[in-house]
């Protein structure tokens, strides 16, 4: 493996994290204390937001994640009960890929760096290219990008199965309105927040630093919410 990757890697995390502290620590020095407005959630692809306690509309439908079973990298069955009563970061990527994945996993490794010891808080990122990306690929790439296994789950399984949840699950096709199935590749740079029941809470640009210091703020957030 490269040295030098794996150097300017840790020292990327290093940064954002130092960040996060610091920023924190002013906040806590300049701001008063009050009660933070709660995240919102996410029913449909557009991605609007709405506020359940703003909202006065009796007929309003949650969309949840559905249920699900796929494989991860230790050749476990992965199901929406592996998340029951945790938040989770989910996303969409292949081994293989020669841009946005790598820039977009490494971001990733902050995340579970940020909340390594908090088991409330899962990783889950599904192979777009499930046909090649079989359980002993996944285990390579975590082991390449440093992937604690069981805190962050690499999964691969049926195709439709795994494009099915993407797009009507995490709504993570950007091009909206354009009906599509499994023969219409999925690349995505879009990171989603799950809380605990399920529900859709952010969505984020997970090659961008900052977004994913704004997922670990949400993070936190929702922790106090639920």
């Amino acid at each position: 493996m490269n040295t030098c990757f794996i150097n300017n890697r840790t020292l990327k995390i290093a940064l954002i994290l130092t960040v996060i502290v610091f920023n924190s620590c002013i906040e806590n020095e300049t701001k008063p204390v009050q009660e933070e407005a709660s995240l919102p959630i996410y029913n449909d692809a557009t991605f609007t937001p709405v506020w359940l306690e703003n909202n006065n509309d009796k007929n309003l439908t949650i969309h949840s994640i559905p249920s699900f079973q796929f494989t991860n990298q230790l050749g476990d069955t992965i199901t929406e009960k592996t998340f029951t009563n945790k938040i989770y970061v989910a996303n969409f990527f292949f081994t293989t890929c020669p841009g946005i994945c790598k820039k977009l996993s490494n971001n990733l490794i902050a995340v579970q760096q940020a909340f390594k010891e908090d088991a409330d808080v899962l990783l889950l990122s599904h192979s777009v290219t499930p046909e090649k990306d079989s359980t002993s690929v996944l285990l390579k790439y975590a082991k390449q990008y440093g992937i604690i296994n069981n805190k962050w789950h690499l999964v691969t399984g049926n195709r439709s199965a795994i494009y099915s949840i993407a797009r009507n699950g995490y709504f993570a096709d950007e091009d909206l309105g354009v009906k599509k199935d499994e023969t219409d590749f999925l690349h995505t740079e879009n990171i989603v927040l799950i809380d605990k029941l399920k529900r859709i809470r952010g969505v984020y640009k997970g090659t961008s630093e900052i977004e994913i210091l704004n997922l670990i703020a949400d993070i936190k957030r929702l922790k106090k919410e639920i």
